[in-house]
């Protein structure tokens, strides 16, 4: 079931986003070893990974193009930081991207590039990744990271219109949210020795890693904004939110 509310503002998000060349997303659910993969393809395919969900989500449709050319400019700029990518003009896009870009930008009209995230994990080079392409903010291109504050799905309870979150997630989750606010950084990265309940909000790094990502591509100017804030099963965080430039625009989430 779509959190209506979540949906309304990741429209609202959407809608105040103009003139955008492309949209680039990091996702918790690619990861590759050795060199990170740029998506390539021009007419990328839907990847339906997961199970056990309703029957409709697998009939799901968004028709959201690629750009080589854009793909082409992300890979060449994380080589020339350091940073080993390569094209890969296979790889569709998985629920981490389709699930809420459908929801911001239900148009389909902007492309979309997914990189992938680096296995085994590595905060150094989620951050270089995000700095290497702070630029393209420049160029009506906005940087995603998609992922989760709180993800431990075998914590979750039964979701009913009258649940609240649980302690445990909702004290990391604002501590997540205190610190990026804080423009904080070195905390994010330290957040298995700093954060309260870490072990339990994040049992694997992988949905934690695109905020990272993330605030790597902040500015000096950059100041943090909510888009969305909530729970669901009780312990699955939905938040979301966006770094805002001088200019007053919003320019990843």
């Amino acid at each position: 079931m779509v959190d209506k509310d979540y949906a309304r503002n990741l429209r609202k998000f959407g809608v105040r986003q103009k003139n955008l060349r492309a949209i680039i997303v990091v996702s918790a659910h690619w990861e590759t070893t050795g060199a990170i993969h740029v998506s390539s393809n021009p007419k990328p395919q839907l990847v339906y990974d997961f199970v056990g969900f309703p029957s409709w989500l697998y009939n799901f449709s968004y028709a959201a193009t690629g750009d080589r050319a854009m793909a082409q400019t992300v890979a060449f700029r994380l080589q020339q930081a350091g940073v080993d990518a390569r094209l890969d003009p296979e790889r569709g896009l998985d629920h981490g991207v389709w699930v809420p870009l459908s929801m911001a930008f239900p148009d389909a009209v902007i492309p979309i590039v997914q990189v992938s995230l680096p296995n085994p994990s590595r905060p150094e080079t989620l951050l270089a990744m995000g700095k290497a392409l702070a630029p393209l903010r420049s160029d009506n291109v906005l940087l995603v990271g998609s992922g989760g504050i709180v993800h431990n799905l075998a914590r979750l309870q039964d979701d009913t219109p009258d649940s609240i979150a649980d302690p445990w997630a909702s004290e990391f989750d604002t501590w997540v949210r205190e610190q990026a606010g804080k423009m904080d950084t070195a905390a994010l990265v330290d957040y298995q020795r700093r954060a309260p309940n870490a072990a339990a909000a994040v049992p694997t790094p992988e949905h934690y890693d695109p905020l990272l990502f993330v605030m790597g591509t902040a500015l000096p100017s950059d100041s943090v904004i909510d888009v969305y804030e909530g729970f669901r099963y009780g312990s699955l965080s939905l938040r979301s939110f966006a770094l805002v430039g001088r200019r007053r625009e919003d320019r990843g989430y």
